[in-house]
């Protein structure tokens, strides 16, 4: 049976309680390291595990997630860095719009491909605006995707920007600083976003320690998404989702 992702993350929203999700890079880890940072999640209480990547060089996206289908059933979730990202096994899919960026194929044209393959498969869409924040360096996102990132020193635009998704019907903002970030998204950004639109808001990139967690939990994210900081210290998972838990 098909779970309702959207449904549990509302939910949780209007319960006040904070969520955590692991993101793993499907290019990165062997099928036996996948199996312990599965195994790490169970054990932290996380509650939701992100599969994708900007640039994958190895044909092994299915492989992955039938990985982890295998060693855990923490709700999957894809957060797709092309149209060649999907899977049937997952539990839903993030329908990114890149809208802080100005590029129409990552608006609207890429999605036209990947309708009728999504629908065909009947997995759980959810229709989010992603907004990419300066982060201090060039990230890999950034690149792909050949558009500026918001700056990190406007709030107020990175507010407007969510608030114009919301207004477009978006059913979830993810505002992310991008892999390996040098400064996460500022708590004064979040908490503008916030205050604007009352639809669920994720944040990541540059979030690998439990304070930075804390912080951005405190501002206004509703779900923290951490990838890197876990891949080189798997323990790490620990502390991250407590203090995202513990709001």
């Amino acid at each position: 049976m098909q779970r309702m992702v959207y449904h549990t993350i509302k939910d949780s929203v209007k319960s006040g309680n904070k969520q955590f999700a692991l993101l793993i890079d499907p290019d990165k880890p062997s099928e036996k390291q996948l199996g312990r940072l599965c195994a790490y999640a169970v054990k932290s209480g996380t509650d939701f595990i992100f599969i994708g990547g900007s640039f994958i060089s190895k044909d092994c996206f299915g492989a992955c997630v039938k990985t982890i289908r295998e060693s855990c059933s923490i709700p999957l979730i894809i957060f797709p860095g092309s149209t060649m990202q999907i899977d049937k096994a997952a539990d839903a899919i993030l329908f990114l719009s890149l809208i802080s960026g100005r590029n129409a194929d990552l608006l609207i044209g890429k999605h036209v491909t990947a309708a009728p393959v999504l629908r065909s498969l009947k997995i759980e869409v959810i229709p989010t605006g992603y907004m990419v924040i300066e982060s201090g360096k060039l990230t890999s996102v950034q690149y792909i995707s050949g558009t500026m990132p918001l700056p990190g020193n406007k709030p107020d635009l990175a507010a407007h920007t969510a608030l114009a998704g919301q207004m477009l019907g978006l059913k979830l903002i993810f505002m992310d600083a991008g892999s390996g970030a040098i400064h996460p998204v500022s708590a004064e950004m979040i908490k503008s976003v916030k205050q604007l639109i009352n639809i669920p808001l994720i944040v990541g990139g540059g979030i690998d320690s439990a304070a930075k967690a804390k912080k951005a939990v405190r501002a206004g994210a509703d779900i923290i998404v951490a990838g890197n900081a876990i891949e080189k210290n798997k323990s790490s998972i620990f502390r991250i989702a407590d203090a995202v838990h513990e709001g």
